[in-house]
């Protein structure tokens, strides 16, 4: 019998253990309805690649991955799931994780597992905060948060995903050297997100000059709301930083 945090998607809407089962996380977690085949995706895929943070975490993390795997990358709030894809498939060797609350998310990505057939990625269908609480210290190679949602009012930005806590908690789960990499086409945000990184003691910026975070590193995938973006004149900016060693 699965606990109710391993249950992927529940309406909660009369439901408030449901709700607390999938964590506190903000924003959308339901849009169009789903096709019959994406909703037999959720059905019986997810369950076999989810993660059930109700149980204990693993020593090495790596082992969640069949064959275990050289290093273990997460996304964040990975949306259609193409940045997540590619670099799944360019990287056979690695574990990926992808967090996403969106369930119409998840359709996508799970569809193009199957059609893709990669066996190297692992789900979680909640939030973020809650998934590196669980994950085993200096476990991670890389967290990528690609174009987040920037919650622009004054009164929301304590909805923002970057925040002193979730710095520390990257920190605490990033091998030494790992990256912490940030995309964002909203300025106020990258501007946050740069400003509570400096003044972490656990993190260096690695740009060195302009075009470092003007520019896509070597061989990102654009999203889709990357090129939506573009068309519609955003500048997107592209920082990395560094997890010190200790």
């Amino acid at each position: 019998m699965t606990s109710p945090r391993s249950k992927p998607y529940p309406d909660s809407a009369g439901d408030p253990a449901a709700a607390r089962a999938l964590g506190s996380f903000f924003g959308r977690r339901k849009g169009h309805k789903l096709r019959s085949h994406q909703a037999d995706l959720i059905a019986e895929l997810l369950p076999r690649l989810a993660l059930d943070i109700s149980a204990a975490s693993p020593a090495a993390i790596a082992t969640l991955f069949d064959p275990p795997v050289a290093g273990v990358r997460l996304e964040i709030g990975f949306g259609g799931g193409e940045h997540l894809i590619a670099e799944a498939l360019a990287f056979p060797d690695l574990g990926f994780i992808g967090c996403e609350p969106y369930v119409n998310g998840m359709a996508k990505i799970l569809a193009q597992i199957e059609a893709n057939q990669i066996g190297n990625i692992r789900l979680f269908a909640g939030d973020a905060a809650e998934l590196l609480a669980w994950v085993p210290p200096r476990s991670l190679k890389r967290i990528d948060l690609i174009h987040p949602d920037p919650w622009p009012k004054r009164r929301h930005w304590k909805r923002r995903f970057v925040q002193n806590a979730t710095v520390g908690a990257m920190a605490r789960v990033l091998e030494p050297n790992g990256e912490f990499r940030f995309v964002c086409d909203i300025d106020d945000y990258s501007a946050w997100t740069l400003a509570h990184l400096l003044r972490s003691p656990d993190f260096e910026w690695l740009a060195e000059r302009a075009d470092d975070w003007r520019q896509p590193w070597p061989n990102y995938t654009m999203t889709r709301y990357g090129r939506k973006a573009e068309r519609e004149g955003r500048k997107a900016a592209y920082l990395r930083f560094r997890r010190y060693a200790e």
